[in-house]
């Protein structure tokens, strides 16, 4: 099974205090190589991508990037070369396909170090930031969600991605690291279901020993 988080570990350990642009610089080097497919892999694309990368970084220069030589200077020119040489990794071990993956480990690491909390939010009903659910039937925004996650765990911040999700039907499943709450009304119903088989079979039992 991968383990984007180990990926992620070993990427911000090696940045240390720079991991945060050397995200920055990863999407960007990686947003272009979408067209050449997620299953590519083995050594000799590894370094054939590697040179390309690092030819490219050093001909269009960290602007074209994101990062701006006026911007970080020197610091995002010695970037390149650990981040390049990441990805370059993913593919020579069959990995890049969970890019993405890695990625938001990555965000994950980053915000707990800064003290940003991570949380993702999937609810029946799409959310606006001023104005409640989309269609305003709902009583909550996504703004007063993230007030409330950050009052309950003391975060400094809170960044919440949302997802509408109308299987759930109703309600909302929220995940918190490894915690989940599943307040939806799906997960409500398939609890009712699972009671009710249980006191049929309860009842079945009962009837038997009459």
């Amino acid at each position: 099974m991968f383990r984007g988080d180990r990926w992620a570990r070993v990427f911000v350990s090696t940045l240390a205090g720079n991991a945060e642009d050397g995200l920055r610089l990863l999407k960007s080097l990686i947003s272009p190589l979408e067209s050449i497919g997620r299953s590519v892999s083995g050594y000799s694309m590894a370094r054939r991508i590697e040179r390309t990368l690092s030819a490219s970084v050093s001909e269009a220069g960290l602007a074209e990037t994101g990062l701006s030589d006026s911007g970080i200077g020197e610091t995002g020119k010695t970037l390149a070369e650990p981040v390049v040489k990441f990805i370059a990794l993913l593919v020579e071990k069959g990995r890049f396909k969970y890019a993405n993956n890695v990625i938001e480990k990555i965000e994950e690491l980053i915000d707990e170090r800064n003290g940003v909390l991570s949380v993702s939010l999937e609810t029946a009903i799409p959310l606006s930031d001023d104005g409640g659910a989309g269609d305003g039937s709902s009583a909550i925004t996504a703004g007063e969600f993230e007030r409330l996650i950050a009052e309950k765990s003391g975060a400094a911040k809170v960044r919440m991605k949302v997802r509408p999700v109308p299987q759930l039907l109703g309600g909302y499943r929220l995940k918190v690291g490894s915690l989940l709450v599943d307040a939806s009304l799906r997960k409500q119903l398939e609890n009712m279901r699972a009671d009710l088989q249980t006191a049929a079979l309860t009842m079945g039992t009962c009837n038997e020993r009459l």
